[in-house]
């Protein structure tokens, strides 16, 4: 049982990251003459709710001896018929998402602390990103109790010169254990702050948006496997596979 969901989640990783190096490769995104301001605002909001941080991991903490390091997959579901993201990639037909194969670690801390670091780089298109996190284990859970914790998050776009753009975030999680595996859910707040670098006039745009979440890990000895869906106005979906010690 342990050996085939192993196989099936390294499969599903396989397949997503084989899409992730092949969507888009022409689909560089830039700032065209005439973009408008609501334009920008629908851009901003879909960047910055595809790069906010997934946490991928339950609301129990890792221990100060706690160390989970892996590879990462967010598949973020975009509308390709929107009119922005056309003028943006300047193609008729842009991918229908945008996915992200991602580098992701997590050491635990005295405290019931947690911190993270997560980098990204798309293949063949000028889209990237860099985030951390800090958790904190309100309850570390138990036998009989769930875990509950709060996150500060924050992520950085990278790659497009014509906009910064960056998120700030806070959520609540909480998870309960069962054998090997720890299913969790969560709610939190994306903060986004958007700028362009052109000769647009363009004001900047500070958003905020409401997003949900929900995960499972399973762990087999060394290795532990994240699935998570986020729910959002753009929908995405996360696989993880790590090294835990």
């Amino acid at each position: 049982m342990k050996k085939a969901i192993t196989l099936g989640f390294l499969e599903v990783l396989f397949l997503i990251s084989i899409g992730s190096i092949t969507f888009a490769a022409d689909n560089d995104i830039a700032l065209p003459p005439g973009y408008s301001q609501n334009e920008f605002k629908d851009l901003s909001e879909t960047l910055g709710l595809a790069i906010s941080y997934k946490p991928l991991a339950p609301a129990e903490p890792l221990g100060i001896l706690g160390f989970d390091a892996g590879i990462e997959i967010t598949a973020a579901d975009v509308d390709q018929n929107e009119q922005f993201l056309k003028d943006a990639t300047q193609d008729a037909n842009p991918p229908s998402f945008f996915v992200f194969p991602k580098l992701h670690a997590q050491k635990g801390l005295p405290f019931g602390i947690d911190v993270g670091v997560v980098y990204a780089k798309v293949p063949d298109v000028n889209i990237g990103l860099i985030g951390g996190e800090i958790k904190w284990a309100v309850l570390k859970g138990s036998v009989a109790t769930p875990a509950v914790a709060l996150r500060g998050s924050y992520t950085s776009l990278l790659g497009i010169d014509d906009l910064d753009l960056s998120t700030y975030g806070i959520d609540l999680s909480a998870s309960k254990g069962f054998a090997f595996l720890t299913p969790y859910i969560g709610i939190g707040q994306v903060w986004i702050q958007s700028k362009e670098n052109t000769v647009l006039p363009l004001s900047e745009e500070n958003l905020s948006r409401t997003k949900g979440f929900a995960g499972l890990k399973i762990k087999l000895l060394l290795l532990s496997f994240m699935g998570e869906v986020e729910f959002s106005q753009v929908l995405s979906y996360s696989l993880r596979a790590n090294l835990s010690f």
